[in-house]
């Protein structure tokens, strides 16, 4: 296990981590994207699927099962351009091992280099259908299969676990468990790296609180902050809201580094728009001004604006602005 370690992630680990976060966090266009990537870094078919198979688990069906149907998809446009993508280790499972429950718990007790009680104090004894599924479904029936090594697996479930909130303790956890498998802390922190770009800073701080790296600020000290004050063509009121929502909505779905854009009308004089944007830096800003779907909103919405004033705004408070969209979530 540790003859297999390097002081970085490799191309196929990354793949892996940003695949993970992904699913985790539903975004199923970069998903595609990044499937490709991962089959490009030559991870095999049979490994993402049971990536993905296992993600189920840790961030529910229905992500998993999107997840596996845009996975579908991606291999069937590759294998319509002529891609021949490498299936990999055959996926075989133990369908009727003696004891199942106690197959998951030994595995169990190897990735946490802990004794193994049963059932498993706490939840275990209150729950124990759910300690029966933990041992006998997860750690029997996905675990065992050996297509993802135990250290692989780990690293799915860390991504996973880091671009969810509210799970803190099962990430330390499974932290934890990662680090006996051979991840080192400097790969956990390059994890979090890639997912402070797949997801968002705030996910990726979970991990480096936990293995103790310095946290990354949330605002950034050159945080745009801007009010667009603009008077539409009446003619063309209808039509400008149709572009600038579909504007909005592409900018903060593909860009990390757009915290909002947020159009409004007056409600006395509808064609008076203002329109409240946010970046987290000068540089993500610069960069949505060369996206496509900031170029096509200005081309197309040229002859409707009648006058544009950008009015540069400084936040009172920065740090409540981070409670104010926590509460908004």
């Amino acid at each position: 296990m540790n003859a297999q370690n390097t002081a970085e992630l490799n191309n196929q680990q990354q793949s892996l981590v940003k695949i993970s976060s992904l699913t985790a966090a539903g975004n199923i266009d970069e998903l595609k994207t990044q499937l490709n990537k991962g089959l490009d870094e030559k991870l095999t078919i049979n490994e993402i699927k049971e990536a993905l198979v296992q993600l189920y688990a840790y961030c529910g069906f229905p992500r998993s099962l999107n997840a596996i149907n845009a996975f579908k998809t991606v291999l069937e446009k590759r294998k319509s351009k002529g891609i021949n993508d490498i299936e990999g280790k055959k996926i075989v499972v133990e369908n009727n091992p003696p004891d199942k429950y106690e197959q998951g718990r030994k595995v169990l007790e190897t990735l946490s280099k802990t004794p193994q009680s049963k059932p498993a104090p706490g939840f275990g004894e209150f729950a124990p259908r759910i300690d029966a599924f933990l041992k006998e479904h997860l750690f029997a029936d996905i675990f065992v299969s050996d297509v993802l090594s135990f250290q692989q697996r780990e690293l799915v479930t860390i991504s996973a676990l880091a671009s969810i909130s509210g799970v803190e303790s099962q990430l330390q956890s499974h932290i934890n468990i990662g680090k006996n498998t051979g991840i080192t802390e400097e790969q956990l922190a390059q994890a979090a790296d890639l997912i402070e770009n797949t997801v968002n800073t705030t996910q990726a701080n979970t991990i480096r609180k936990i293995i103790g790296k310095p946290l990354t600020p949330i605002i950034e000290t050159d945080m745009m902050v801007r009010m667009a004050e603009i008077e539409v063509v009446p003619e063309y009121l209808e039509e400008y809201k149709k572009i600038v929502k579909e504007n909005a909505e592409e900018s903060i779905k593909k860009e990390n580094g757009v915290i909002t854009i947020f159009p409004m009308y007056q409600q006395e004089n509808p064609t008076q728009i203002r329109i409240v944007e946010i970046y987290a830096n000068k540089d993500a800003y610069n960069s949505h001004l060369q996206t496509s779907h900031f170029q096509h909103y200005k081309a197309t919405t040229l002859k409707m604006i009648k006058t544009l004033k950008l009015v540069e705004m400084n936040a009172v408070d920065q740090e409540m602005m981070i409670e104010i969209f926590k509460k908004l979530r």
